[in-house]
């Protein structure tokens, strides 16, 4: 072992050429330089080098702190006295002669490592890196002039050491951000602020139904949300979902977020098989139909229009009957989706002002038929209560008879007429609604304690089974309409027929569709 050490000592000292330095702790570390006969043990610095010694000849400078394999003016700057002129340009160095002796860096003799140090003046245990090479080490002092201040291009400079100031480092690659790209993706999918004028024809619209107009695409759950936060302003006021605009009202829209996957079914195309399914699937509800509006029949379980989870309602089917003008045409009312009979459309936009303007006034008369648990101990009545939302966040929530005052408390007024019965189980209720709440006639015929057959909502009577071959669905008709033309105001008066369900029942029970309706008789207000 000894024998082997002392080989490779004779070996440096007799070519100047540092032994092999392939494996670790093989380094030319040791104290004393080549004449001291023994390497230093790894990870230790020598006490007193050759190097210490030319860095006080030096006058004190650290030559530690030079960039290895290059230009150490950064580290300490100096004037640079003007070279010899002659035939072959001679090195220049402000560096003493023992520092000229010592190598290009203040070191080793060139072709000489510096002993106890690396060619950066630091201990290699600390400079060498696991994923450089021992040959690449080893080969720089081969051009012991790539260092000097003469200019010959830096190759071998370190990673993680300035650069030349000279030289101009490169610029970063042109290109977005990845923010930049997160906004340019959301502004795909998303329009701008926008401020919409009111047209003659949209004059009275409720500002919700005015934004579905506008905007078809937009779920209507989307514009009631947009309603509810205060984000449309009309006439640069907050707008409530209760306002009807004006001819020439300035409507501020905040940027719509589209989906950009619908979550119902594509619309159908013109000529498609399934737009003409939708139009001759409308042409059988036609109750009534000019060029202004038109009634359907409304079927037992179809939507009027789309919420969560629903993708057929009437407000989509009626994409089939868009115009060659581009008119599609409109929602005037609504009925719940296991209401069925009389629901108003209308084709054009004057056509839905003046008919929205009708309801507003109470002008429309409305006769309903259902089917209620009991017999009332009065035949004929009138329900005056206030009614208000058990769950103000929902848009179907079960409504609650509320006091005068109450958050969200609404009038609400039906008159009702027993029409038939049948014993003491079931009875045949003609109902008259004044006003137009959410659920007011299902509320107030569970009010009186006589709720409607097949309601899931309201039907709360316990131990109360239903009669041997009825339906457990809703039994509730829009029977009849009476309302004045838009564009002409002469009445239109219109009548659904029974559902096939509430048709099955009455047929059980022995009632007869064609009796007289004391409804006919009750006040209009």
């Amino acid at each position: 072992m000894f024998a082997g050490r002392y080989a490779r000592c004779y070996q440096h000292v007799m070519t100047g050429k540092p032994p092999h330095r392939g494996g670790p702790g093989r380094s030319r570390t040791g104290p004393g330089g080549p004449s001291s006969g023994r390497f230093a043990r790894a990870r230790t610095g020598p006490r007193t080098t050759a190097r210490d010694a030319a860095e006080r000849a030096g006058g004190g400078r650290d030559l530690g702190d030079a960039a290895p394999w290059g230009d150490d003016e950064a580290a300490a700057p100096r004037p640079r006295p003007a070279a010899k002129t002659g035939p072959a340009p001679a090195r220049t160095s402000a560096k003493p002669p023992a520092a000229r002796a010592a190598g290009p860096r203040g070191g080793a003799p060139a072709g000489r490592q510096a002993p106890g140090k690396g060619l950066s003046g630091k201990s290699p245990a600390r400079k060498i890196s696991a994923g450089k090479s021992s040959a690449g080490i080893g080969s720089a002092p081969k051009n012991p002039g790539a260092g000097d201040r003469g200019g010959q291009a830096d190759t071998g400079r370190a990673p993680g050491r300035s650069a030349r100031p000279d030289r101009p480092r490169p610029e970063p690659a042109a290109g977005p951000t990845r923010r930049e790209l997160r906004e340019a993706t959301a502004t795909a999918f998303a329009t701008g602020v926008q401020t919409l004028e009111v047209m003659a024809d949209e004059a009275g619209m409720r500002i919700d139904r005015f934004l579905s107009a506008r905007f078809p695409q937009l779920p209507f759950a989307r514009i009631q949300s947009l309603v509810r936060k205060g984000e449309l302003r009309v006439n640069g006021k907050r707008a409530k979902a209760a306002d009807r605009v004006e001819p020439g009202a300035s409507v501020r829209v905040p940027p719509l977020k589209l989906e950009p996957r619908p979550t119902g079914p594509a619309p159908a195309h013109p000529g498609s098989a399934r737009h003409e399914s939708d139009l001759v699937f409308l042409r059988s509800l036609i109750l009534y139909e000019d060029q202004d509006m038109m009634v359907l029949n409304k079927p037992f379980g179809l939507a009027v229009q789309g919420g969560s989870g629903t993708t057929r309602h009437v407000d989509g089917l009626l994409e089939a009957m868009r115009g060659e003008d581009g008119q599609k045409p409109r929602l005037v009312h609504r009925l719940d989706k296991d209401t069925a009979g009389c629901l108003i459309v209308a084709k054009t936009r004057l056509a839905a002002a003046t008919l929205a303007k009708t309801f507003r006034s109470r002008a429309a008369r409305k006769i309903y038929w259902a089917l209620a648990a009991g017999v009332p101990r009065v035949r004929q009545g009138r329900i005056s209560t206030y009614l208000a939302k058990e769950e103000s966040g929902e848009a179907d929530a079960r409504m609650r008879v509320a006091k005068h005052g109450d958050e969200g408390a609404s009038h609400a007024l039906t008159y009702y007429a027993v029409v038939d019965q049948a014993g003491q189980k079931l009875s045949w209720l003609s109902l008259k609604p004044v006003t137009g709440r959410t659920h007011q006639l299902r509320a107030h015929a569970a009010h009186i304690g006589h709720p409607l057959i097949g309601d899931p909502k309201y039907f709360d009577i316990e131990n109360w089974e239903l009669p041997g071959g009825l339906q457990n669905r809703l039994h509730l008709l829009a029977r009849r309409i009476v309302i004045p033309h838009p564009r002409t105001a002469k009445p239109i008066d219109v009548t659904a027929p029974l559902p096939p369900h509430m048709a099955q029942s009455w047929n059980l029970l022995g009632l007869d569709a064609s009796r007289y309706d004391p409804i006919v008789e009750a006040p209009e207000s």
